[in-house]
């Protein structure tokens, strides 16, 4: 039981870095209004939205997972007290961090209609502290680190996050440059 514990584990955390990766490049992408002909708006948003659901499900799994495997020995409060594990505290600390994080993230979310579009994005803009945070804490804690198959899915997951975020700063270089030409330019009144 204790070894299909410890797949377990990692398999849902890989799930969740990949579903949260692609949860915050389709972010990116749905500010930034990417969308294909023929392709609903809705759609993209739909999606982030859905993506965000499943990812929050499947880290749901992996910390309950943790927190039962007694190979680790975690505990409840570990597992809600970053940096209190004696078993990897650092890495481990570093995954609680990222977890309240993307908590905040998805209590704004839901709190959206009452706390305003301007206090939801404030807080959204977690989300890219969070991806970083997780990434290492899979890196330092995760057991494959240096196995082939877990690089290049971490490596994969860096490539679109790198991707995206370039993609969306300049999407708003260009919606910036637009305005600035599409606005009267201002003469200095002596």
């Amino acid at each position: 039981m204790e070894g299909l514990l410890w797949y377990a584990t990692r398999g849902a955390g890989i799930v969740s870095l990949v579903l949260f990766t692609v949860v915050a490049c389709l972010g990116m992408l749905t500010v930034g209004r990417w969308q294909r002909p023929g392709w609903p708006r809705f759609l993209t948003a739909e999606l982030h939205s859905n993506l965000a659901l499943l990812s929050i499900v499947f880290l749901a799994i992996h910390i309950l997972i943790a927190v039962l495997d007694p190979y680790t020995s975690l505990g409840v409060g570990a597992a809600l007290i970053p940096f209190s594990s004696p078993y990897r505290q650092f890495w481990l600390g570093l995954g609680g961090v990222a977890m309240y994080l993307i908590g905040a993230v998805i209590v704004t979310s839901l709190l959206r209609a009452r706390i305003g579009r301007r206090a939801w994005r404030a807080v959204h803009w977690l989300s890219y502290a969070s991806w970083p945070i997780a990434v290492l804490h899979g890196i330092g804690t995760g057991t494959d680190g240096g196995e082939a198959w877990s690089l290049v899915i971490v490596g994969g997951c860096i490539v679109a996050m790198i991707a995206a975020l370039a993609w969306r700063i300049g999407q708003t270089r260009a919606a910036r440059a637009q305005m600035e030409t599409a606005l009267p330019t201002r003469r200095a009144t002596s």
